[in-house]
């Protein structure tokens, strides 16, 4: 029988694991995890009965498998949840789900809201050509908007940098109110700075040209009309939050035969003269342990993992060595109201602001964005009639003086920001805080990322690394698109395959120009 190790309990690396045992009883796969918990930033912190998603989960794909995979493992709702009961709201129902006020198993599906908070005021994201929008922008605000905009219709930047990119399908004025700014501060760098590749992968086909076309297709009802990730209106999402899939998946893995460690730390990746991994190396307790396998499949950072490995020629060592990473911290505000007017048609309750999420524009905080918890599901909030539970959000670099903070310090800091922004009045309206910490959440495009190929070549001349997933691969993924790099190294792996190709290939820019109907990215 084939051992077959993985390293990390994300998305990728459950998937992978899951998939094997499912598709073969040829297999002994263990998977080692770094900490206790199951999910990687897709985990969920129960928090004293409030639950936190790490990043803000939105379930939705293009790819059918991916779907099928997910109802599977969580059965879309046969009924609807408690707080569209309570406020006679409206969702898909799929005949014969669970009904989640009666069960723990099942995916919920939910209004997406996510706006831009912009000199006190509510915009659209993605950008709409609402009333609303030129009445908060100003009449010549709007006019300058669309005269930055039809030049670049005509007169295209070469797209070296992040920045050009988003002139390219926003406009310079555009660019400047609701990009730079957040771009900068999400990744301590100017766009000026990073790959156009981060916008090809994460802004995908959405621009102004996109967001008229989707404006037309509804208002013509047109049939079978592309919808880009960005635009859609409904996804699913787990009823405690996107942690629950990874540990009801561990769970079944387990049930499967597979085996976990948790708070194994993986620090060599051990190779053999002909460039084959024979086994690696792990730390639990404070001892090191050697375990053998015949295949190793990685979502480890890739940086971590070239590290780890011996004998690597110079050059990449240094290209490993050099990969930026931007790390997350959060904190978990719990509140009595929220100051925010809702002026939108959805009703809420507690009437707060329907949104998941905000991505803040003020430059006089370090907020990146805030979440609204009670928005993503009922049953993430122990008291959904009476209290607000918010995750605000900062991006930073491990060891710099954000993450150096106390979570004392560090949780003041948030709350004094809302005050700052209005959220709250006074800093003693909150009832309760807690903070998290999440190392290389976010994989960057900059520094030696311009040569992350030859680092790829390398690692596909190791015939038995399989590198899957956001930081395996170094690559800004999903969680759909990380479920995607294992299904094709399960693939391999049964096929007795060496061809990375189809690995590496998931969510390329390419990808992103195929279109998808509307009723085959929602089956």
């Amino acid at each position: 029988m084939k051992k077959v190790l993985i390293i990390g309990a994300g998305p990728a690396g459950l998937t992978a694991a899951y998939e094997l045992l499912d598709k073969s009883k040829d297999f002994e796969v263990t998977v080692l995890e770094e900490s206790d918990v199951f999910g990687g930033i897709s985990r969920t912190v129960n928090y004293k009965g409030n639950r936190m998603d790490m990043g803000g989960h939105r379930f939705f794909s293009k790819v059918p498998e991916v779907n099928e995979w997910w109802e599977k493992m969580l059965p879309t709702q046969g009924a609807m949840p408690f707080d569209d009961i309570e406020l006679g709201r409206t969702s898909t129902v799929k005949d014969g789900g669970p009904d989640p006020e009666k069960e723990d198993r099942v995916m919920l599906r939910r209004n997406r809201l996510s706006r831009i908070f912009f000199n006190s005021k509510f915009f659209d994201y993605p950008v709409s050509l609402k009333f609303d929008t030129i009445k908060n922008m100003g009449l010549g605000t709007t006019i300058a908007v669309g005269c930055s905009y039809m030049k670049t219709v005509f007169h295209k930047r070469e797209e070296k940098s992040l920045e050009d990119f988003y002139i390219n399908r926003f406009g310079k004025k555009l660019y400047s109110m609701f990009f730079e700014n957040y771009t900068e501060n999400l990744w301590g760098r100017h766009p000026s700075e990073i790959s156009p590749e981060w916008g090809a992968q994460r802004v995908k086909g959405l621009s102004i040209r996109a967001v008229l076309k989707d404006i037309f297709g509804k208002t013509f009802n047109k049939k079978n009309r592309v919808v880009e990730t960005s635009l859609i209106e409904e996804f699913a999402y787990p009823k405690l939050g996107p942690g629950e899939l990874w540990e009801l998946t561990a769970a079944d893995f387990e049930k499967m035969g597979g085996t976990i460690i948790k708070n194994a730390k993986v620090t060599k990746i051990i190779k053999d003269a002909d460039n084959k991994v024979t086994g690696l190396a792990y730390v639990k307790d404070g001892k090191e342990v050697q375990i053998d396998g015949d295949y190793v499949i990685s979502s480890m950072p890739v940086k971590d993992l070239v590290e780890g490995m011996n004998d690597v020629p110079e050059e990449i060592a240094a290209i490993a060595t050099g990969l930026p990473y931007r790390d997350y911290m959060t904190v978990g505000v719990l509140i009595p109201h929220l100051n925010l007017k809702n002026e939108t048609k959805t009703p809420t309750m507690g009437d707060i602001v329907p949104d998941n999420w905000v991505y803040v524009h003020d430059k006089t905080v370090h907020m990146g964005r805030f979440q609204i918890y009670n928005n993503w599901s009922p049953y993430m909030v122990e008291k959904i009639k009476d209290t607000v539970w918010m995750g605000l959000e900062y991006f930073c670099n491990e060891g710099d003086w954000m993450w150096s903070m106390t979570d004392e310090e560090f949780g003041k800091m948030g709350i004094s920001e809302m005050v700052k922004m209005g959220l709250i009045d006074n800093e003693s309206d909150v009832i309760d805080y807690h903070v998290e910490r999440v190392k290389k959440a976010y994989p960057a495009y900059f520094d030696t990322y311009e040569h992350m190929d030859d680092l790829r070549d390398y690692l596909n001349t190791i015939p038995n690394l399989f590198c899957v997933g956001r930081n395996g691969q170094h690559r800004y993924n999903n969680i759909d698109h990380s479920m995607c790099t294992s299904f094709e190294t399960v693939k391999a792996i049964l096929a007795g395959s060496t061809d990375k190709s189809a690995i590496w290939n998931v969510n390329t820019e390419k990808e992103y120009h195929e279109a998808s109907s509307e009723s085959e990215a929602q089956k």
